[in-house]
């Protein structure tokens, strides 16, 4: 079952994308916590339910899902069911992404990278990146809730990084918002290794270093940037400065 975008939804500053519950709270969590505390309003889409899962059912982790969003602070987080481990470059699918994109009608979108370990990973990055780009095509027509919905192509694309070491074109200061992302994280606790549990199977993210390895990536990419932690994005194309000195302040501190 697919849970349609908000029917009055409104235009956002963010929307990211992950191919599966809790993509997006792993691997850029404390960037839209940051975006949040800046007055701007953030939406999140997974393109699947995660129902391949080893651990947990589509009932759990959609469940989950709706606890990280609240915790989290986004303003919307919708669920579009594409096939976990199905996710496949089809005409539906792109359209599905695009008619998201439309119904809130980001500045800046986020999501998975082009290079990945899990295929949908992969796969996401190429579908949301070409939706981008399609949703702005005014002849392209697509309708939400029986209304035909408004061209709209979203000003910036980053793609943020996951299980795979790729050298980021950007680092973001989370030093302030990366302990508060980390209640994002464990909403999603049937995903997670926890403390006096037997029998479960063990999978990459479940076995109990993978927490404390996202914190050292964290405190590695802030090391990058001279602050407690950081998260690393690449970027789809060249970053324009308008602002020269916005974008390189003088030093304040010494």
């Amino acid at each position: 079952m697919r849970r349609e975008p908000d029917r009055a939804a409104q235009k956002v500053y963010a929307l990211a994308f992950g191919a599966h519950p809790d993509d997006v709270e792993l691997s850029c969590g404390a960037t839209l916590l940051k975006i949040i505390g800046e007055g701007r309003q953030v939406a999140v889409c997974d393109l699947t339910r995660g129902e391949m899962g080893t651990s947990g059912t589509p009932e759990t982790r959609r469940d989950e899902a709706e606890r990280a969003a609240a915790v989290m602070g986004y303003r919307c987080r919708t669920t579009l069911d594409l096939g976990d481990s199905k996710l496949f470059y089809t005409e539906e699918n792109l359209a599905e992404i695009i008619r998201v994109i439309r119904a809130f009608r980001p500045d800046v979108v986020f999501c998975n990278p082009s290079d990945e370990r899990h295929p949908d990973h992969s796969k996401a990055s190429k579908l949301v990146t070409d939706a981008c780009y399609y949703a702005g095509l005014k002849q392209l027509e697509t309708s939400l809730n029986g209304s035909l919905q408004e061209a709209h192509r979203p000003h910036h694309l980053l793609y943020y990084i996951q299980f795979k070491h790729l050298e980021p074109q950007l680092i973001v200061d989370v030093s302030e918002t990366f302990t508060a992302s980390r209640k994002g994280v464990l909403a999603f606790a049937s995903q997670f290794h926890r403390e006096g549990t037997t029998g479960e199977p063990e999978t990459l993210i479940k076995r109990p270093e993978f927490l404390t390895g996202l914190e050292a990536r964290a405190r590695y990419f802030g090391e990058q940037i001279g602050v407690t932690y950081g998260e690393g994005f690449r970027l789809s194309s060249t970053m324009a400065i308008n602002s020269f000195s916005n974008a390189f302040p003088p030093k304040t501190t010494f």
